[in-house]
């Protein structure tokens, strides 16, 4: 399961950080050679590099406000109007600071009509609910009103002040107030003279923040104006219409029309030929070796422009570092060794005795390293075009393979005792893609892989994994770049068949070369690190069993889905026609504006209802779910689109996976995408199949057995992950419910809540299964009121009560955060490493989320462990028994076979034991299996 935390998301508010660095620099400018004030692009850059570097986000965006007018100008004409002229400097770096993100390889955000922070607050939440945790970085107070439990506001080091991450509480406690959007309050009472906000005169901070402790809202206040006395009462009556203007202009607009590409907005690294570009033009040296760690002599100064009258030295870029005047020329830039600048020695193999040749040298080396070059990054769909081969670091050997299928097999089938030989250690990157390529052509990889992306999953479970990242980092080398021989992204890009022969040829052989190379160098970290077991026993060997799993794939039911597709049809009109009889009125459901006419003109169902810059009503979901508890039309309308999206997004969607080769549905696994341990996939997203609605479960009785003669059969851990924290806690309550198999749920409610466990209520085990699995993920006493829809009161006496009853559990969870400030990492029961480089912040909330981890991912890892054990011990026993049955899926705890139904009863049997066998544990696992004609009825 995709955790909140998995997927980390910056957002920065471009102006908010470039204001701050031009005061940060206005009592001392950086000027360059050419007489440019470079002061805002450095303090920019440096502020982004630390962010990069030190938050590791998965996700970037940088936010700008354009010179058009926003919708609060159109509504309050003084808007900002106090504001001076922009500092000459300030509108100077602009252009080079966006030119800085783009050359960064990150998102540049902006739209007419709106500012930054309504930028950010549209993407922040959309992001949220898309389980990012989202850091909206800004030195902007008024951005505390968006800040929720995944989204944060990231004050960013100034002056001397740490990093300050907010959270609600953090906001709250800033303001003195109850809730975040009381911010908006704050402000429209007392006013903000930076955006010239003009307020309620003669209300400030204080009596603001006193007035919201008695009234709550601005709206409230202005309901009880009898009850204030004297000036205060004349002017909240007298400017009442100015401080709601002012809370309005205060208010960040979530429903900005911007899409949030997840693809996207994903951070890769840095174009290095342009960043470096930028870096010389800007005579960034100090920054070039920082990030490029390369020096840059220094540039030729020019003694008219540069030298003061008494001065024997020129000030430099001011990065740190003093140089005198040098009358060399400027040096060129060092760049990356690369395929023009490093030694090697690539050949092009063809005919049969330059084959015979090269296979008489691959058949004695222990191991090889060896890739495919392909016309498609779907290996399903991919057809080879070449083999590249390396034993020795600096020589690869490439062996193009004809279009022609007959040719290229005959090819292949020579090198087809090379890949069979069990003696040979095969080297590759994200070789699972080349197994697959290979095993579509008849040929199968044998023997034992080296991953060197899993390798640096490893070290790195956070970081970047792709081979030109690796090769930069740890080999100080930039490989020649795929989109210069087949070119950019997109309909017209070429492919591998495209490309000259000569340029294969490099192309082909320098990756073959270069992931020797790394494996050279990770190999010595995985086992410095402890993580050799891992990788060799468990991740390593994991791949074939992804291999299979994958070419085998999953049989669709297209028949079942178009009936699902039909009767989602029939309901979500059959809701349409209710929600048009609630309404008084016919409209167009989809559209927003039409909708929020009904709904706030026609019916008034909420007389302050927001409105969009455009004039129409906000109706995004957050809005409806407000309204829901109390109109059934808004409860109507919710439904409906959740009808509408399941049908669109999974049942239409599904048949357009169907390989026309195979005619099954073949998803991809990840290995090294999430930082838990567990597996992902794509196309489909297995893990995020809805299985909480009885529609969306409905969506499982498509996928079902091969033929007649299989059924499909599941087999699922039950609740592993609180049987891994008995397991590390030896809480004895918890032990003793697992080993005489009682309801751990029901067993936890009736201790929490005092009472015999034959009186504990099905709502007192709702709240008991909730705190156990919370309690995993470190869970707040905030987190859980939000889960359970209780006061926050209540929330702390359940989680405070827990503890009282399980204090081994407490006192696990003490160990693990104290463990994790000794060593700044933890470890699950196999040795994988999560990093908590916050563990010791002296910011309560970064360091509160890193405790949380602390806690959850040696339980979420080992959980993930388990099952990756359980997988090769799984398929090693059906090869071994040479079983016509196929293990096909893999989904959160659960395994999914297709079972040939003579082999069924032996399966029931061998499975749960060698699932619960996986890793020993005192505590008894429990696996259960079901058996079905499709995955719903199996499950």
């Amino acid at each position: 399961m995709s955790q909140k935390g998995d997927k980390k998301l910056f957002l920065l508010d471009a102006m908010a950080l470039i204001y701050r660095a031009h005061f940060a620099f206005s009592k001392n400018p950086r000027i360059n050679s050419k007489g440019l004030n470079t002061g805002i692009m450095l303090g920019f850059t440096n502020t982004l590099l630390e962010v990069i570097e030190k938050e590791k986000p998965t996700h970037l965006a940088v936010a700008f406000d354009t010179s058009a007018p926003t919708f609060r100008h159109v509504q309050f004409e003084a808007y900002k109007a106090n504001r001076q002229e922009q500092p000459e400097d300030i509108s100077i770096g602009i252009p080079w600071v966006k030119e800085l993100v783009k050359a960064f390889n990150i998102p540049v955000l902006e739209l007419d009509g709106y500012e930054a922070d309504d930028i950010i607050g549209t993407i922040a939440k959309k992001a949220e609910r898309t389980s990012f945790e989202v850091y909206m970085m800004t030195p902007d107070k008024d951005y505390g009103q968006l800040v929720e439990e995944h989204i944060f506001l990231y004050k960013p080091a100034f002056m001397g002040n740490a990093v300050d991450v907010m959270g609600p509480k953090e906001v709250c406690a800033k303001w003195d107030i109850e809730h975040v959007d009381q911010v908006r309050d704050i402000l429209g009472l007392m006013g903000d003279a930076v955006d010239n906000i003009p307020g309620i005169p003669g209300i400030g901070e204080k009596t603001a923040v006193k007035l919201l402790k008695e009234y709550g809202t601005i709206e409230k206040l202005l309901e009880n104006t009898d009850k204030l006395k004297g000036k205060q009462k004349e002017n909240v009556e007298n400017f009442a219409q100015q401080g709601l203007l002012s809370k309005e202009l205060a208010t960040i607009n979530i429903e900005v029309p911007v899409e949030f590409n997840e693809v996207e907005l994903r951070y890769e690294g840095p174009d290095e030929e342009k960043l470096k570009a930028l870096f010389a033009e800007l005579e960034f040296r100090t920054l070039t070796q920082r990030v490029f760690g390369e020096k840059i002599k220094k540039p030729q100064a020019k003694v008219s422009e540069q030298l003061g009258l008494f001065t024997g030295a020129v000030e430099e870029e001011k990065e740190g570092e003093v140089a005198t005047v040098d009358e060399s020329p400027v040096a060129v830039p060092e760049f990356f060794d690369n395929i023009l600048t490093k030694a090697h020695d690539y050949h092009r193999i063809e005919g049969d005795e330059a084959i015979a040749d090269l296979l008489a040298y691959l058949e004695i080396q222990q191991e090889i390293c060896f890739d495919t070059e392909t016309t498609s990054l779907n290996p399903n769909e991919a057809e080879l075009v070449g083999l590249s081969f390396a034993y020795v670091a600096g020589e690869a050997f490439y062996v193009p393979v004809p279009e022609d299928q007959t040719q290229a097999k005959a090819i292949l089938e020579r090198f087809r005792g090379v890949f069979e030989n069990e003696a040979i250690t095969k080297i590759g990157q994200n070789v699972k893609y080349d197994l697959l390529v290979l095993k579509n052509y008849g040929l199968d990889v044998k023997g034992k892989l080296y991953d060197t992306m899993l390798a640096h999953y490893l070290i790195e479970p956070e970081g970047k994994h792709s081979m030109d990242w690796l090769a930069q980092q740890y080999l100080n080398y930039r490989p020649v770049s795929i989109e210069s021989l087949i070119g950019k992204k997109g309909k017209n890009q070429g492919n591998m068949r495209d490309v000259a022969i000569e340029e294969a040829v490099a192309y082909a052989s320098e990756d073959a070369d270069i992931t020797l190379q790394l494996k050279a160098k990770l190999d010595p970290i995985v086992k410095a690190n402890g993580l050799e077991k891992l990788l060799q026993e468990v991740e390593n060997p994991l791949i074939q069993v992804l291999t299979e799993m994958e070419f085998e794939g999953v049989k669709i039911d297209t028949e079942s889905l178009a009936e699902l597709s039909e009767t989602l049809e029939e309901e979500s009109k059959a809701i349409e026609k209710r929600v048009f009889e609630l309404a008084g009125v016919t409209f167009n459901l989809a559209s927003p504006k039409q909708l929020g006419d009904v709904l706030f003109e026609k019916l008034n169902l909420d007389p302050k209802a927001k409105k969009t810059k455009t004039g129409q009503y906000a109706t995004g979901e957050e809005v409806l779910s407000k309204l829901a508890a109390d109109h059934e039309i808004a409860r109507a309308i919710l439904e409906y689109r959740q009808m509408v999206k399941l049908k669109s997004t999974y049942v239409d969607a599904l048949p357009n996976l169907i390989n026309p080769k195979t005619g099954r549905v073949h998803t991809t696994y990840n290995q090294f995408v999430a930082a838990t341990g567990r597996l992902s996939s794509t196309n489909p997203n297995l893990q995020n199949i809805p299985i909480r609605t009885d529609r969306g479960r409905e969506i499982r009785k498509a996928f079902v057995p091969r033929d007649e003669n299989h059924v499909l059969m599941a087999a699922d851990y039950s609740q592993i992950e609180l049987r891994i924290m008995a397991e590390f806690s030896k809480d004895e309550s918890m032990l003793e419910a697992f080993k005489n198999g009682r309801d751990i749920h029901a067993a936890t409610a009736a201790k929490i809540f005092q009472v015999p466990l034959e009186e504990v209520t099905s709502d007192m085990r709702r709240k008991a299964k909730t705190a156990n699995f919370g309690i995993i993920y470190g869970i707040s006493a905030f987190g859980l009121s939000q889960r359970l829809g209780i006061p926050r009161g209540e929330a702390k006496e359940i989680i405070d009560a827990y503890f009282k009853e399980f204090p081994a559990v407490k006192s696990y969870m003490d160990s693990c955060i104290e463990k994790a400030r000794k060593d700044e990492f933890v470890e699950t029961i196999l040795g994988r490493r999560r990093y908590l480089r916050d563990i010791n912040s002296r910011n309560m909330t970064m360091r509160g989320f890193a405790e949380r981890n602390a806690i959850n991912a040696p339980i979420q890892g080992s959980a993930a462990d388990m099952i990756k054990v359980a997988m090769i011990h799984v398929y090693q026993w059906m090869k071994q028994e040479k079983l016509k049955s196929k293990m096909i899926l893999q989904v959160h705890d659960e395994l999914v076979f297709d079972a040939y139904k003579d082999e069924l009863e032996l399966l029931q049997k061998e499975i749960p034991r060698l699932m619960a066998d996986a890793v020993k544990l005192a505590v008894p696992v429990v696996v259960e299996t079901g058996v079905g004609k499709d995955w719903l009825e199996a499950h």
